[in-house]
């Protein structure tokens, strides 16, 4: 029997975070996986937990996720943890969580702290609907291209920066969206937590006198979502409604489908548009 994989949320940087359960299954384990051992090592003494540590972080993900899954087959509980924080967002626990389910080994979360939840929670944005962004790519295409993407989005966006980054970052960001309300969160749960709410140009202005410092996670308000659908019903509207329910149609869509869909692009009664086009 196969044993199972544990992804142990681990403080962010208020110890009094770790949780009692993290803690006994970090104990309990057969193995635990650390982004950074030299880093995880003082977690574990604090607690007191004895249990073997191994490397597991970006550059070895693929082949050291292979050494753990055959570990985990043979019946060993091992217990991944990243340097603070959930592992599996934006870290390699990714690459391991896929290869277990793959090798049909149990995954199971140990919950606790998240940097991008506590940042949005915080953050006075509407958090009902959020993209959460990582590290924008380092691929200068790609980055373009998710930025581009990022212009159209309504809900709020979440993205992680490091100190030395943060004012390109920003630059980026204005020149992309525009100037939007975002709150910049660093030090989170520590005792210099900052929780900085102000918009992309006031930001530039700041950090031109303030040389930023620590780990920054960036929350940027969405689109309003009235004036997003104000501006696609202007588009539609400059077609008639037979050209809409056939546009819909040429793309694969029953006319019937092609109707509702035309009535909810416009904003009105699905009657109107069978009666237009029947």
């Amino acid at each position: 029997m196969s044993g199972i994989l544990y992804l142990v949320a681990t403080p962010i940087g208020n110890l009094e975070d770790m949780t009692y359960r993290a803690v006994r299954i970090l104990s309990e384990v057969d193995l635990i996986a650390a982004e950074d051992t030299r880093n995880s090592i003082k977690l574990l003494n604090h607690f007191n937990i004895k249990t073997p540590m191994t490397s597991y972080h970006e550059f070895n993900k693929y082949d050291k996720a292979d050494i753990l899954v055959e570990k985990l087959l043979s019946g060993q509980n091992i217990a991944v943890i990243t340097d603070a924080g959930t592992p599996g967002i934006s870290d390699p626990g990714e690459v391991l969580v896929h290869k277990c389910h793959d090798a049909g080994i149990t995954v199971t979360s140990v919950p606790g702290a998240c940097a991008a939840i506590s940042a949005l929670i915080t953050s006075g944005l509407p958090t009902r609907r959020y993209a959460f962004e990582a590290f924008l790519p380092s691929d200068k295409k790609e980055r373009l291209q998710v930025l581009e993407d990022l212009k159209k989005e309504t809900r709020t966006i979440i993205i992680y920066e490091a100190p030395h980054r943060l004012k390109k970052t920003l630059i980026l960001l204005y020149e992309s969206l525009g100037d939007r309300k975002i709150t910049l969160t660093k030090e989170l749960t520590k005792k210099h937590e900052t929780i900085f709410r102000t918009t992309f140009a006031e930001a530039l202005s700041y950090y031109e006198e303030n040389e930023p410092r620590g780990e920054y996670v960036i929350t940027i308000e969405g689109l309003d979502y009235s004036s997003v659908l104000a501006e696609k019903r202007a588009q539609f509207e400059e077609m008639t409604i037979a050209e809409h329910v056939d546009m819909y149609i040429n793309q694969g869509m029953t006319k019937k489908d092609a109707i509702k869909q035309a009535a909810v692009d416009r904003g009105v009664p699905k009657r109107e548009v069978y009666n237009a086009v029947n």
